[in-house]
């Protein structure tokens, strides 16, 4: 007799052990699923660049010179005391447009424009965007590429 008490003796130890790792999967698992329900409820927003930002000083671009900003895909323009920021985004794909002595070429898909942003070739439908150029009170220039300006506006310094 005492054999037949030992194996369901046994048996029920086995038993508990298994109650005891499904219970404790279970909860791992509910504890997974609400943390990935979580994550899941948490916005994702990605902002990107600011709109307006900083480019330097004035004096940073002297008077004649288009340097190219390549991290934030715009050209400065200076021209005697007169400033200028154009869009280095071709207008046709969004490549970055690189500035030549003739004006801006897309390597992509070969949109040309000439000195002013001004489509002279290629499947650009539309001429190349200048921004709003403004003094900060820390005395440099910022552009707003949320506020378009017309071509040939530019900014007195």
């Amino acid at each position: 007799m005492s054999a037949k008490t030992n194996p369901s003796n046994s048996g029920e130890s086995r038993r508990s052990i298994l109650t005891w790792f499904s219970g404790a999967a279970l909860a791992g698992s509910a504890a997974i699923s609400a943390l990935a329900n979580f994550i899941f409820m948490k916005p994702r927003a990605t902002y990107g660049q600011p709109s307006r930002y900083s480019i330097g000083r004035p004096d940073d671009f002297p008077a004649g010179t288009r340097v190219s900003l390549d991290q934030r895909r715009v050209c400065v323009v200076r021209e005697g005391p007169k400033l200028a920021v154009i869009s280095t985004i071709c207008t046709h794909l969004g490549c970055t447009v690189g500035v030549s002595d003739t004006g801006f070429a897309c390597p992509c898909h070969g949109s040309r424009y000439d000195q002013d942003g001004n489509v002279v070739g290629g499947p650009a439908p539309k001429s190349l965007t200048w921004y709003q150029v403004s003094l900060a009170p820390n005395g440099e220039l910022e552009v707003d590429t949320n506020a378009p300006v017309d071509q040939g506006t530019y900014y007195t310094i």
